[in-house]
């Protein structure tokens, strides 16, 4: 694939900071010395996980938001090969695969004028979906479970068409999100993933968990109301006004999308104070998203993991870092 960029032993290698009498992560996990055909390449490979990072914000430009989600996967590697390697990380059923990189295409970002390189953006985004769309087809084909880190929650919509392509069938997703990216088929962006996955017939039963009042229009609320594939709770009858409890939800969430293979859609954006394209001041913590993936994750028919959203800057990059890299391992460990 021309935009799939390998990681290989020398990457590896760069990151990695090993230390006497310790096991690190990076030193066990599995690589691809070459790519033929992902499918055939990973098939009869001992693993289970299949992590690959999306380089991107070109569908978060397009949306008019705030770039920088391009960041994210160096951010986690950098964190993640250097955890331990023991009984609880299974850094041997892992094998990291690369990533999609669209540094050139990022040009379109600096152009003008705006409302002609927005258009450009979203044609270039339908690119970036097919590629996301045939990786992870690819390994759900080849029986191991993608985990899909980085870029803007445009690539939703390239996740949850690969599993269905992959399945043969619509699929469900649960998304921990302050926002439904249900808007309208306007143009592929980050705001619209989910909608255009729904109306081409790929996504069945959606759930978004966390939902913020203010930052939802009432056109959406109606149609969330309308549509009985699509059911949500909001962030402030869970935490604020404790009208709804934590655990119940993710019970009925998980009732709503568990029976059949699902999607679990991570966006920082819902996690306080963490750097994102629509960083919030007052969001989930940090360890309610880790039992949200717990909880999820233990399923056997959940079927992936993506992270998205977040946008570290130098100050904020070890945080970011270590932050996905809890939500990679403990969706890891739940699944084992």
């Amino acid at each position: 694939m021309e935009n799939l960029i390998l990681f290989t032993s020398k990457d590896r290698d760069t990151l990695l900071k090993p230390r006497k009498g310790e096991s690190k992560f990076g030193e066990h996990i599995q690589l691809l010395p070459n790519l033929t055909n992902i499918y055939d390449d990973i098939t009869d490979l001992d693993v289970d996980y299949v992590i690959f990072g999306i380089s991107e914000d070109i569908g978060v430009f397009a949306n008019y938001g705030k770039i920088g989600t391009y960041k994210a996967w160096e951010a986690v590697l950098k964190i993640l090969l250097n955890i331990q390697s023991n009984r609880y990380t299974k850094a041997k059923r892992v094998l990291i695969l690369g990533q999609l990189d669209y540094e050139k295409e990022r040009d379109i970002i600096t152009q003008k004028p705006i409302k002609k390189t927005i258009s450009k953006a979203r044609k270039l985004v339908e690119t970036i979906d097919k590629d996301v769309a045939y990786i992870v087809s690819s390994i759900v084909k080849a029986g191991k479970t993608p985990i899909i880190i980085g870029g803007g929650h445009n690539n939703a919509y390239g996740n949850i068409k690969g599993l269905a392509l992959a399945t043969n069938d619509k699929i469900n997703v649960i998304n921990f999100d302050a926002h439904t990216d249900f808007r309208a088929e306007e143009g592929r962006h980050s705001g619209n993933g989910f909608s255009y996955a729904y109306a081409e017939g790929f996504l069945k039963n959606y759930f978004i968990f966390g939902l913020h009042e203010n930052y939802t229009s009432e056109k959406l609320f109606k149609t969330l109301k309308k549509i009985k594939h699509l059911k949500y709770n909001t962030y402030e009858a869970l935490e604020v006004r404790n009208e709804l409890d934590f655990n119940s939800e993710l019970e009925s969430a998980l009732i709503h999308v568990s029976n059949k293979p699902f999607g679990i859609e991570i966006d920082c954006d819902a996690i306080e104070n963490i750097p994102s394209s629509a960083m919030t001041p007052c969001g989930f913590s940090t360890l309610k998203a880790r039992q949200f993936i717990n909880y999820l994750g233990k399923n056997s028919n959940a079927s992936y993991l993506h992270i998205c959203e977040a946008a570290p800057k130098k100050k904020t990059e070890a945080l970011t870092g270590k932050l996905i890299t809890y939500l990679i391992t403990d969706f890891i460990r739940a699944k084992t």
